[in-house]
């Protein structure tokens, strides 16, 4: 599969990104309840900050996920762990389907993970999904992440696991 990025829009890609935010599917992503005003809000948010951008993920020119990634020193981790230079943060979402794709969310995470590492400057990946979700945990060790630690976040118990460029290669089979 092959996937590009653009970045949000957050007006324009309001109402599929509630659509997708809101489903029982992403309860992970802590959104179950928003409006539409609100999923606005949050990502006209991200659009204004320097240290969180969000991009959608296309696959032949249609929206197939969400991709946000951040600067861990100044969003989500601060205080939390100690960043190192070149390091990212990232989440992703997947959206509903009625038509699954065997694969596909493996393929999303792999696209991701070439699309964060393509920036020369980024030498690690950082995650912090909630501690019971267990298939992002499963996919992010497919890609190469090693968990650190539990961490206490203000909205969860999170997985603090990290996944440098060499891990990622390794875990694709790329000779280092």
């Amino acid at each position: 599969m092959t996937f590009t990025f653009r970045p949000l829009d957050p007006l324009h890609d309001a109402e599929l990104l509630h659509a997708w935010v809101t489903h029982p599917k992403a309860a992970f992503w802590m959104m179950q309840d928003a409006r539409l005003e609100d999923v606005e809000r949050a990502y006209m948010e991200i659009a204004a900050d320097e240290h969180h951008h969000a991009e959608l993920g296309l696959q032949d020119g249609a929206p197939a996920f969400l991709m946000e990634k951040y600067d861990p020193a100044h969003r989500e981790l601060v205080g939390l762990y100690e960043p190192l230079p070149g390091d990212i943060g990232m989440h992703f979402l997947t959206p509903p389907t009625d038509r699954p794709v065997r694969g596909f969310t493996r393929s999303v995470i792999t696209a991701v993970m070439e699309h964060l590492f393509e920036d020369p400057a980024v030498e690690r990946v950082v995650v912090e999904p909630d501690v019971d979700n267990k298939a992002v945990h499963a996919l992010n060790e497919a890609v190469g992440f090693v968990p650190e630690r539990e961490i206490q976040k203000p909205e969860k118990r999170a997985l603090l696991s990290f996944c440098t460029r060499a891990q990622f290669l390794a875990a694709r089979g790329v000779a280092v």
